[in-house]
């Protein structure tokens, strides 16, 4: 019998939280501090362009020939970090996330991978991209109306900056303390560019 080894493996852009989206995050944790909520290492902070779940090392190899095909030359932008809000619903709330100021560069980013990676044959989810960061994720909840009050009051808020020059090939080891994220590959946005 051959035993295959798989990683649990995303696609994702870093983003390093500054001053601002840091002091919001403590706000959120110490307001919703009784309520069952795993929250995100500030550490861990980052963009998915695509989770792909568990994946042959095999695989692996291949979708670091296409991440450096796709990547060469996209050529570095910005975006923006900017309102808050959650998945599903207020009366059943799973995600806390900080959306995006719309971004062209990052959703053709999103595009030119997806399409690479479904011409090699992995699965993609087949949903719209809506770009978020997760800052936590909802357990169970009680004071639901205070989850709305301090959401509400960062809802059009700007928070950061984001200067993307790399994307990132993250393998998730889940532990008894949460996900730890090491980097297989990184990916520069301006190798390969005519300067």
């Amino acid at each position: 019998m051959v035993l295959i080894y798989m990683k649990r493996i995303f696609i994702a852009i870093k983003v390093n939280p500054e001053e601002e989206l840091l002091r919001m995050f403590s706000s959120l944790k110490e307001v919703l501090g009784a309520e069952n909520i795993k929250w995100v290492d500030p550490a861990n902070i980052h963009l998915t362009l695509s989770f792909l779940g568990n994946t042959e090392e095999g695989r692996i190899k291949v979708l670091n020939s296409i991440l450096k095909e796709e990547c060469s030359g996209f050529g570095e932008f910005d975006f923006v970090l900017a309102g808050t809000g959650i998945f599903k619903n207020y009366w059943d709330p799973r995600v806390i996330w900080i959306g995006f100021r719309s971004s062209e560069r990052l959703a053709m980013l999103y595009n030119i991978i997806t399409e690479g990676l479904k011409l090699s044959g992995f699965e993609i989810e087949d949903r719209q991209f809506k770009p978020h960061i997760t800052l936590g994720r909802i357990k169970s909840i009680k004071e639901t109306e205070i989850l709305k009050t301090v959401l509400e009051r960062y809802r059009d808020h700007q928070f950061q900056k984001v200067h993307v020059s790399e994307v990132i090939l993250f393998e998730s080891i889940l532990t008894q303390t949460g996900p730890i994220y090491k980097s297989l590959g990184s990916y520069n946005l301006t190798a390969g560019a005519d300067l």
